[in-house]
């Protein structure tokens, strides 16, 4: 049990700790190099704080936890609103410009609603993740040629980004912090993997439920850190950028490369309860369920709605507004472990 908890906190520092440094470090480089802050903000503050999540979805694929993996990606997604979204709108009121964030909401909810058709179908193939990528490439490509055009709001925001991430050091420190960043992500990747998998059989709960909770809160700690510290400065796009950009490369970076990788399906034959006798019959006939409920893809709905929302309305987003989104996570987590009655199942 000692073993188990050890690993789960060493893994989430590790995870926090490699996230901030890989961004850091990274973005450090690029600036040495002479790199934009507008691409800076676009791909590496964007992808830095999305490796936790691909690296530790990666791991759970390779050890066969498939629940890790998909629900970390649909609870990053759930948690960078309600919980990242939420505390920085409890700690600073924010103001959004719809029209910085126009673009880039609605390729978000086009994301989502892919991804929402595949986990119907259970269709992460090879060819699907593959196709993920294609699309996170274009969008890159297409989101930087729109963004250099004079006056473009969503290339303020993207530039915005970067210039949260403030880097001091020489070449050399940047790439030793870089170097260091990933090494640590990796490491604590599977730290948390196997302290996940473990706590699972340990308690009976779903995989999938450690990896929407535990794993996702752990992933999305870089997310945390730099929304909390843009609201801080008062760049509340920023903070709101931030999240739909994390939630983009979520489902096309993180699934894309993780079903390209390891193909996977999220079907799987219930578990008997302790000294239940197998049915045998059940697993041959194909008595099966999906590692992802109609709850759990209710809650990342309910975000995206929730985020398209604030960004478009231009409205100002109050402290008690914040305490609704995060009291809105702590019912969607009692949920998930079965605190309060849990809905339906699909």
């Amino acid at each position: 049990m000692t073993m188990m908890i050890a690993l789960i906190l060493g893994g989430l520092v590790l995870l926090f700790a490699g996230g901030e440094f890989l961004v850091r470090g990274s973005v450090g480089v690029a600036r040495r190099l002479g790199m934009s802050e507008l691409l800076i903000g676009l791909t590496l503050v964007g992808f830095g704080t999305s490796m936790p999540e691909l690296v530790t979805s990666l791991q759970a694929l390779s050890d066969g936890s498939t629940g890790l993996s998909i629900g970390n990606v649909n609870g990053s997604n759930v948690a960078n609103v309600l919980l990242v979204i939420g505390a920085a709108c409890v700690i600073c009121p924010i103001v959004t410009n719809p029209r910085a964030l126009a673009r880039d909401g609605l390729f978000m909810v086009a994301v989502t609603a892919v991804f929402a058709a595949v986990i119907w179908i259970d269709g992460f193939t090879r060819m699907t993740g593959l196709a993920f990528i294609g699309v996170l490439l274009v969008y890159l490509v297409l989101s930087v040629l729109l963004d250099r055009r004079k006056g473009s709001a969503a290339g303020e925001v993207h530039a915005g980004e970067a210039e949260v991430v403030e880097t001091k050091e020489p070449l050399l420190v940047s790439l030793l912090l870089a170097v260091g960043g990933i090494a640590g992500v990796i490491l604590g990747a599977r730290f948390l993997v196997h302290g996940g998998s473990d706590l699972a059989r340990m308690f009976g709960i779903s995989e999938t439920v450690i990896g929407l909770s535990i794993v996702a809160v752990g992933t999305s700690l870089p997310e945390l850190v730099t929304s909390v510290m843009s609201a801080l400065k008062g760049k509340a796009d920023v903070a709101l950028g931030n999240v739909i950009g994390s939630n983009i490369f979520n489902i096309l970076g993180i699934m894309g490369v993780s079903a390209a990788i390891f193909p996977f399906s999220l079907m799987s034959t219930p578990e008997p309860a302790a000294g239940t006798p197998v049915d045998v019959s059940a697993m041959e006939y194909g008595e099966m369920t999906s590692l992802v409920t109609m709850q759990d893809m209710g809650a990342l709905a309910l975000s995206v709605f929730l985020l398209v929302l604030f960004a478009y309305t231009g409205r100002k987003l109050a402290r008690w507004e914040g305490a609704v989104l995060l009291l809105a996570y702590a019912v969607y987590m009692s949920l998930s472990f079965g605190i309060l009655p849990r809905i339906g199942g699909f």
